[in-house]
């Protein structure tokens, strides 16, 4: 069963289709799960059909590792940098907040990029993270989701220009057409 999803999943990655591949029966929650909370939003009177959004919400687990992250907002960038004395880069940021709550991750971008297993982006939670460039073979940069809502994707993360800053992505004329998956790495399957 699971190289049959393994293999599914390879197979709509490969041309070019995000795949989320169901872990557990969708009516029974894991114990510690995170939870979801649907909300409508219709634009103006009756010209377009009601579309859906799915908020997450975050588990207690998940809201303090990003609470966490959030302490770090004004953090000056450094190349390669791990640690708030001295800067961090985008990978070092996330590697250093998920190290405090017992999650080992790579300082690398491209090989975090590996680690945990992957989320579809319109299913990402808090806590997971998001990778960023021009292909999956060239990944370029790394954020942890604060929030996913009716608004876009939240992150936390450690720019070049402007070191560690909370950002809408789905709104960043910038970082939108960049997002390539996410990776959910803190989540104990």
């Amino acid at each position: 069963m699971i190289l049959n999803r393994l293999l599914l999943f390879i197979l709509c990655a490969s041309i070019g289709f995000a795949c989320s591949l169901p872990i557990q029966s969708a009516n029974k929650p894991k114990p510690g799960a995170t939870k979801t909370k649907s909300t409508t939003k219709t634009k103006s009177s009756n010209t377009t059909p009601t579309k859906t959004y799915r908020e997450a919400v975050a588990t207690p687990f998940r809201k303090k590792v990003v609470d966490y992250g959030k302490k770090f907002v004004g953090t000056n960038y450094k190349y390669a940098g791990q640690s708030p004395k001295t800067g961090f880069d985008c990978s070092g940021f996330t590697s250093y907040v998920l190290k405090e709550f017992g999650v080992m991750a790579s300082p690398a971008s491209a090989i975090q990029a590996t680690e945990g297993r992957y989320v579809a982006i319109d299913r990402v939670m808090p806590g997971d993270l998001i990778f960023f460039g021009e292909s999956k073979k060239r990944i370029s940069h790394v954020a942890l989701v604060v929030d996913r809502g009716p608004e876009g994707i939240t992150c936390v993360h450690s720019t070049t220009s402007r070191g560690v800053i909370i950002e809408n992505i789905s709104q960043s004329s910038y970082w939108k057409t960049k997002i390539l998956f996410a990776r959910d790495i803190i989540s104990e399957d």
